[in-house]
C-alpha cells in the first residue's frame, strides 16, 4: 500500500510512467516498491448531455504519512503525469486508519 486509482489518463500512457513513478514514490516512502498498486480506471463522463473527456484525477489510498510526505508525493505524481503531454490532474489522499484496515481477516 498506498493504491493509485487513476480515471482520465490512458492505460498505455500509464503503463509507460509506472516504473519511475513507483520508484520514485517508494524512496519518498521509505518502503518497497512492492507496496504499491495502480488501477487505471476506464470512466465515461458526462456533461450536459454529451460524452466528454474525463479530467485526469487520481485518488491516492494509504496510510497518511504527514504532509510533508503528501506533499512529496503529489509532486512527484504530478510530475510524472505532466510529462506524457497531459496539461492538468488533481489527486486526493484518502487515509485509512490501521485498526480498519484488513489482510486476511487481521487488521494492521
Amino acid at each position: 500500500m498506498p493504491h493509485l486509482s487513476v480515471r482520465g489518463i490512458e492505460a498505455e500512457d500509464l503503463r509507460t510512467i509506472s516504473q519511475p513513478l513507483v520508484e520514485e514514490l517508494a524512496a519518498i516512502c521509505a518502503c518497497g516498491e512492492d507496496q504499491f498498486t495502480i488501477g487505471c480506471f476506464a470512466t465515461i463522463s458526462v456533461f450536459g448531455g454529451a460524452f466528454v473527456s474525463t479530467y485526469p484525477f487520481i485518488e491516492v489510498a494509504w496510510f497518511d504519512r504527514g504532509q510533508e510526505t503528501r506533499d512529496k508525493f503529489a509532486q512527484a505524481i504530478t510530475k510524472h503525469v505532466l510529462s506524457l503531454g497531459i496539461p492538468e490532474v488533481e489527486i486526493a489522499f484518502k487515509a485509512y486508519l490501521p485498526e480498519c484496515y484488513y489482510a486476511n481477516g487481521e487488521h494492521f
